[in-house]
């Protein structure tokens, strides 16, 4: 499975949870975007949601991450946790804050990640908060 097809299985993947909480997402299709998914709010705002998808057990690609001090811009971090091919597997998810993760990015000489242990060991309040991203809207 290309990197490519795990970025869009974890957007779709995405897209279907907001529509189950009744949120009113909509996808942005295109190559290099730094927001993937838009979510309308009843005020005429918009919730705007960066998904980083990675379907073994590693850190996550985040050379275009960057804190933000909006309050409206969640990343969300999906890992197939090696598992991504069996259909009956759910994956990991946790919703972060932009103003928060900045926490959670590791930087190295040639590349930026998101730490899969540090997110694990220390962002369990942002496993399956998809309340931050409904409540905001």
């Amino acid at each position: 499975m290309s990197r490519y097809d795990t970025n869009l299985a974890s957007e779709f993947y995405v897209l279907s949870l907001l529509h189950r909480l009744g949120a009113e997402p909509s996808l942005t299709l295109a190559n290099k975007k730094a927001v993937d998914i838009y979510v309308a709010s009843p005020n005429d705002e918009f919730v705007t949601i960066d998904v980083k998808g990675i379907a073994g057990k590693f850190d996550w690609p985040a050379s275009n991450v960057r804190e933000t001090s909006r309050s409206n811009h969640f990343y969300v971090l999906v890992s197939f946790d090696g598992a991504i091919e069996d259909p009956t597997m759910l994956p990991s998810v946790w919703v972060i804050p932009s103003t928060e993760i900045s926490h959670f990015i590791k930087k190295y000489k040639t590349r930026t990640n998101i730490s899969r242990s540090l997110v694990r060991n220390e962002g369990g309040i942002y496993m399956n908060a998809w309340s931050l991203i409904i409540d905001n809207r």
